[in-house]
């Protein structure tokens, strides 16, 4: 495989995966918070949170919208740009995504319909019902692609099946339950609590500046800052669940993320700054707080943090053993009733992804140099430093979200929303922070996944499809021009639903005079003459 075609394909990806996710934690998150306010508009009966809750939901309206748009281009790139991993894991990777697209996507979708068309057709409690049955629906489509995506993370529940050359499904539960996929979940859906709650306070913030819609904007405040402050916390606690997780699963990805090139005695420092050696290599100067990262990542006093070259060693041992597997398994498919190398074959397969990161440096793993597997076992290692100051703007995010959403929670408590204008536009100069923060996130979980598409199990470069060259640049370079398009259209509209503030209704009645012009045209058009004579 051609790895620049790799690198374009991986590029392409990327770019949809990071654009469509600016606006999948918005619908996430403005869901739930506008089922609070329709919720508080059925019990208190007072008209203006049902403005409020028609307002932010115009502006989920457009944020969905774009969403599906970037989200349908994406799920068709498994098959034209990784068509080998779809062949490989298809089996089990496409089996989450059916359930996400029949069960979520379709009632998001169906009562998103109801949502916006149904305030006049269903009574208060039945519009409820659908708007929470909206925010559900949000909330399992979210649920459903983790799973699948913590699959490619931890994958459980799945053997290779030397017959069909695949990975098949032998505990559907343990694929659903996957550790790694419920600590995602967890942490993805409280990141997107926390951008919507951002969402509408800096919006609010921009209206009491203005001197509008005042009562709007501090009973939308309320509700974002207690909100908030609850997803703050959510998200760093179970940001550092997910973290314990992957430090089981993913010890590489952690020892990256910590730019720890050696193993420490336990328990482990944790490093704040560090600055890279020759050749990106271990730091050469590092301020750290002593036994802090050891307590974090592997929550013990005992227990050691296996550094990069530690790993490194290991994985020379397990692709000595996926060399044994490929083997076996070239042997099955000149004989399929070769019983003694399904035995070899069933004993070492689970390393047989290991073996196949030879496959980057000859055809026949069987014969790889010595030279050939510590270069193999050196593509382990991600990318340490992007990982490792990535992780501390989004740590340093989360913590920085905990005191915003504290400080405005006790102000709001106070009634002191609108009496200080400089915090006015701290709250609205926030806006930004929870994307930078969340596609943080995104880039940590995928990139320090690398070399691998399913940890362990099928290496990248191995996935992708034998695209030509300038295919790739030239579907890239379109996409990123439509998307960036679409996010400018985005932004355009939600100024203008901005501008235009709460009203009664979503949709505005025509003027009289219009009516009047509207009914003149069609009665001078030869159809309506026709009929009328």
């Amino acid at each position: 495989m051609d790895m620049t075609v790799v690198e374009l394909s991986r590029w392409q990806f990327a770019a949809t995966a990071m654009y469509h996710f600016l606006f999948v934690p918005l619908t996430i998150g403005l869901a739930i918070l506008i089922a609070i306010m329709e919720s508080v508009y059925v019990m208190t009966g007072r008209e203006v949170w049902r403005k409020a809750t028609l307002f932010w939901g115009t502006l989920f309206g457009v944020n969905f919208a774009m969403g599906v748009a970037t989200g349908i281009v994406m799920e068709f790139q498994f098959g034209m740009n990784w068509s080998y991993y779809s062949h490989y894991v298809g089996d089990v990777f496409g089996a989450p995504l059916a359930i996400e697209g029949l069960m979520a996507f379709f009632l998001e979708a169906t009562f998103i319909g109801l949502f916006f068309f149904g305030w006049d057709r269903l009574s208060k409690i039945g519009h409820l019902v659908v708007t929470w049955l909206m925010a559900l629906g949000a909330n399992f489509s979210a649920l459903w692609i983790l799973v699948a995506n913590g699959w490619m993370q931890n994958p459980v529940g799945a053997k290779f099946n030397p017959d069909t050359m695949r990975m098949e499904v032998t505990d559907f539960i343990a694929v659903i339950f996957n550790q790694v996929a419920q600590a995602k979940f967890v942490h993805t859906v409280s990141a997107g609590y926390l951008l919507g709650a951002v969402f509408i306070f800096a919006i609010s913030c921009l209206f009491l500046l203005q001197g509008k819609h005042i009562e709007i904007a501090k009973r939308s405040m309320v509700v974002a800052a207690s909100f908030g402050l609850a997803s703050a916390l959510s998200v760093v606690v179970l940001g550092d669940e997910s973290g314990y997780v992957a430090t089981e699963n993913q010890k590489m990805k952690i020892a990256a993320m910590e730019a720890s090139f050696h193993t420490e005695p336990a328990p482990a420092p944790w490093t704040i700054f560090a600055l890279p050696g020759p050749d990106g290599g271990a730091p050469e100067f590092s301020i750290s707080i002593p036994w802090l990262g050891g307590i974090i990542t592997t929550r013990s006093l005992d227990k050691e943090l296996p550094g990069i070259e530690e790993l490194v060693h290991n994985a020379e041992a397990r692709i000595r053993t996926g060399m044994i597997a490929y083997d076996a398994l070239q042997e099955i498919r000149a004989d399929g009733t070769n019983a003694a190398a399904r035995a070899t074959f069933d004993e070492h397969w689970a390393d047989l992804g290991y073996g196949l990161l030879l496959k980057k440096y000859r055809e026949d793993v069987g014969n790889a140099t010595e030279a050939e597997i510590k270069m193999a076992a050196a593509d382990t290692v991600p990318d340490v430093w992007p990982l490792f100051w990535t992780f501390r703007i989004m740590m340093g995010l989360g913590f920085f979200f905990i005191a915003f959403f504290a400080v405005w929670f006790y102000r709001a408590s106070r009634g002191w929303l609108d009496t200080n204008r400089p915090m006015l536009w701290i709250g609205l100069l926030v806006l930004p922070l929870p994307w930078v923060a969340i596609e943080s996130g995104w880039f940590i979980a995928e990139f320090g996944r690398q070399p691998w598409v399913v940890e362990g199990v099928l290496p990248t470069f191995y996935a992708a499809s034998g695209l030509h060259f300038w295919d790739l640049v030239i579907s890239l370079s379109f996409f990123v021009a439509l998307y960036s398009t679409l996010l400018v259209i985005m932004v355009i509209l939600m100024i203008k639903v901005i501008k235009a503030g709460p009203k009664d209704t979503l949709f505005d009645a025509p003027d009289s005079d219009d009516i009047d012009h509207v009914m003149v045209a069609v009665a001078a058009t030869p159809a309506t003459k026709e009929i009328g004579s």
